[in-house]
Parts: C-alpha cells; sequence; structure tokens
C-alpha cells in the first residue's frame, strides 16, 4: 500500500526506471507503479526507490496487457504513461504491438473520468498508428503533452535523440 492517499499513475514498461524515478521524485503527493515484465529492470527501480526514500513508488513485474486487463479495477488510475514500446517494425509483427484497439478500450475502462494516457515513441510510423487507433476509439479525446511532463524523459529517448532521432508525444483524456 502507498504511505498516502492520492491520484495514482501508473508506467506500462518502465524499463530502467529513469523517467519514472525521477518522477516520482518530483511529484511525492502523486503515486507511482512501474510495470515491467523484465526481473532485473523491475530489481533495478524497486533498489533505486528505496534507496531514494520514495514512498510513492511501486513496481510490479507482469506483462502490461495481462495486468491492465485482470488486475486493475474499473476506473481505478488517474493517468498512464507508455513510452516507447516495442514498435515491432516489420508489417507481419504489427499485430504485437500494444497500442491497438482491444487494449485502448481496456485503458478506457480502467481510466477515471478524465484520466490521462501520455504516449512517446521515437517510430513515427507507430506514432501514426498510436493516433490512428486513439482517433477511432470511442471515449478519448486529443490533449497536448505538458512541456514540464517533457523534461522528464527516459533513457531510451535519452539515446535516440543523441542519435538526433526526434521524440513523437500523443496524449488523450478519457471523456464521455
Amino acid at each position: 500500500m502507498y504511505s498516502a492517499p492520492g491520484p495514482v499513475e501508473v508506467e506500462l514498461g518502465a524499463g530502467d526506471g529513469s523517467f519514472l524515478l525521477e518522477y516520482a521524485k518530483a511529484n511525492p503527493a502523486r503515486n507511482f507503479l512501474g510495470v515491467e515484465r523484465l526481473l532485473g529492470r523491475i530489481r533495478k527501480i524497486d533498489r533505486k526507490g528505496r534507496r531514494a526514500g520514495l514512498a510513492n513508488l511501486r513496481v510490479m513485474r507482469i506483462e502490461a496487457v495481462y495486468f491492465v486487463q485482470y488486475l486493475l479495477p474499473a476506473c481505478s488510475v488517474d493517468v498512464v504513461h507508455i513510452y516507447f514500446p516495442d514498435p515491432w517494425p516489420k508489417k507481419r509483427h504489427h499485430k504485437n504491438r500494444l497500442i491497438q484497439a482491444p487494449f485502448v478500450e481496456l485503458l478506457a475502462r480502467v481510466l477515471k473520468p478524465d484520466g490521462l494516457v501520455f504516449l512517446r515513441t521515437d517510430n513515427a510510423e507507430y506514432f501514426g498508428q498510436m493516433h490512428e487507433v486513439f482517433g477511432a476509439a470511442a471515449g478519448f479525446a486529443p490533449r497536448g503533452t505538458p512541456g514540464e511532463l517533457k523534461q522528464f524523459i527516459t533513457d531510451f529517448e535519452r539515446g535516440f535523440n543523441e542519435q538526433g532521432i526526434a521524440t513523437n508525444y500523443a496524449a488523450y483524456q478519457r471523456v464521455g
């Protein structure tokens, strides 16, 4: 359990925790849950979070879709962060992408009214698909990504930006 009540934010695919750890430090009144399937990454985030004394941070080792579908209660999450999901660039692998219509329906179920989804990717084609999927989904409206949120970057993002690859940002709000 978290140390205090407050809004809940979930990062699906927390990676090495570079975004989550810094964002949790900067927002002590919010509660954060990092979801990652790789045990080594979860251990690293947990260790760093404990060392930093982050009482508002928890981690869970599990597949993102399973977690959202079966473990998150309806209307329980204020914000979902999905940064640099695997783009599965080959056409025949697109079916494996996280951002697809059935998954967006799951997000609509777990987000509170007016809840937000923040997305980032370096893959322009996948970014287009993200817009198509959310644009076609009932119950979501596009929003801008706040500038202060863009200041917290992931390790993947830092590496891409150093190579001159731009980050594509999108945000959607649950409406209706």
